[in-house]
């Protein structure tokens, strides 16, 4: 098996380890556009070999689009044309991206839409970059298949095995309600730290001591802040709609927590409090 790898970052870096490492890829193939990335990868042994997209989509078995959202909806139509013009109806497309609503739709007429199979692992961290990459990232986490439906069933089989390869569970979903479940459960996380991170940033001026003080809680809290902005901005333009309907509902809660602190509603508050910790029935 060749895999072809289109962005050797945190997500296209850390498959590249582990489906190397657990001898799924005989060998990979990496596409990156940054100079400094390229040679990064390569030193680290992330990829055999750094090449072109033509070269990329021509020479493997498989292809992984791991490059942010924005980018990946221009490219894959390209990817799928190349295969087209090659006649090979064997290869394999796949995408890591957080939305899935458009990535799907700019293909759904294409010809060669079968041998595309939409994805998304869920796991990452705030780092990007192929110093970012680790082995292991994956284990444990779900990955979501988004409108398998529309794949070729050998293509969907070869993904799941991919995906059994890192230790990744696969959950079923159509793209539209997996973007309304990534706005609630991601999205918003990273617009809260943004704006968190932001609203600490303003106090520092004055407060020089500020960060001395931070603990534990505030970094938790604050972490997701270091995400790229070349990932994170059409991610949220993608997924504009479900993203605003979530931070307005986030921002009806926060009005609920000012106006009980505002009012000394101790009562309120530890209302507000307690139906908060039902999140721990959830999350462990």
């Amino acid at each position: 098996m060749i895999v072809g790898i289109i962005g050797l970052g945190l997500i296209g870096g850390s498959m590249a380890i582990d489906l190397k490492r657990r001898g799924y890829a005989d060998k990979i193939l990496g596409v990156e556009s940054e100079p400094v990335n390229a040679a990064a990868a390569l030193k680290m042994e992330l990829a055999d070999e750094i090449v072109s997209l033509r070269d990329c989509v021509e020479r493997s078995d498989l292809v992984v689009i791991a490059i942010p959202v924005g980018s990946a909806v221009k490219m894959l139509p390209e990817i799928l044309d190349i295969i087209s013009e090659e006649g090979n109806g064997r290869k394999i497309v796949i995408d890591t991206c957080s939305t899935k609503s458009q990535i799907v739709r700019v293909v759904h007429y294409h010809p060669m839409r079968g041998r595309f199979v939409a994805t998304h692992p869920m796991a990452g961290t705030e780092y990007s970059g192929p110093w970012a990459a680790m082995p292991n990232l994956f284990d444990g986490r779900a990955c979501i298949f988004a409108n398998s439906e529309e794949s070729d069933p050998q293509a969907l089989k070869t993904v799941e095995d991919l995906y059994n390869v890192l230790n990744m569970r696969p959950i079923y979903m159509n793209a539209d309600n997996h973007d309304v479940h990534t706005a609630y459960v991601s999205h918003i996380s990273h617009v809260t730290s943004f704006a968190l991170a932001l609203t600490v940033l303003d106090k520092e001026q004055d407060e020089k001591h500020i960060f001395d003080l931070a603990s534990g809680g505030f970094s938790s809290t604050v972490r997701l802040a270091k995400s790229s902005s070349d990932m994170w901005v059409p991610i949220l333009t993608q997924n504009r709609d479900n993203v605003l309907r979530v931070i307005d509902t986030y921002l009806e809660k926060m009005n609920e927590f000012r106006d009980a602190i505002a009012g000394y509603d101790e009562e309120r508050i530890e209302k507000l409090i307690a139906e908060a910790n039902r999140i721990k029935k959830i999350i462990r």
